[in-house]
């Protein structure tokens, strides 16, 4: 076995025992091949990128599952598969079955309340900067960035208020706070 694969391996071990920085590093290793694969698949952006979110979902909850004699992306591509089959078959189903808008709910403002005035007009042009970048996500990922650091909710208040998984809105997160990391490194002078 080479040393990558050893990695790999003590990483899957580690997300098995729970370890969230474990997750994160699968994710970001195989979020790639996930999303490119699906991308082809589906031929639309927001389609690859839910039904990627839903394999990692369904791959952190299913981890003790996983078989070490196949390779991981091939357990995680195998999963992807069958949630797009089931989407197939779902919207098969039910035709008029309406996709989710997105809407721009306004984002809450929180502001600092410090006792100079210098403190708090940089706190407001730190905060509107940061607003403006969150404003760059797509819709979703603004959705659940808001509703975990404006509105404070726990992750299982966010997963019943999106109606999804907790495992779901955990990937989404995660995904939701690596890309305003890149946005805000893109954006610096």
């Amino acid at each position: 076995m080479g040393k990558t694969q050893d990695t790999l391996h003590n990483t899957i071990a580690n997300a098995k025992l729970g370890s969230q920085i474990a997750f994160s590093s699968l994710l970001d290793t195989f979020w790639s091949d996930v999303y490119g694969f699906q991308l082809v698949r589906t031929q639309n952006e927001n389609d690859a990128e839910d039904i990627t979110i839903q394999t990692f979902s369904k791959a952190f909850d299913k981890i003790d599952s996983y078989d070490s004699s196949y390779e991981f992306k091939t357990w995680l591509i195998t999963i992807s598969k069958n949630i797009h089959v089931d989407l197939i078959r779902k919207r098969k189903r039910n035709v008029l079955e309406s996709t989710e808008s997105g809407s721009n709910e306004a984002i809450k403002k929180v502001l600092d309340d410090t006792p100079s005035a210098e403190d708090q007009l940089i706190t407001e042009q730190n905060l509107a900067s940061l607003l403006q970048h969150i404003k760059m996500l797509k819709p979703h990922y603004q959705k659940v960035i808001n509703l975990r650091y404006f509105n404070e909710l726990s992750y299982a208040d966010i997963a019943k208020e999106l109606q999804e998984p907790v495992n779901s809105v955990k990937v989404k997160l995660l995904r939701a706070k690596k890309l305003l990391a890149e946005v805000i490194k893109s954006k610096k002078p």
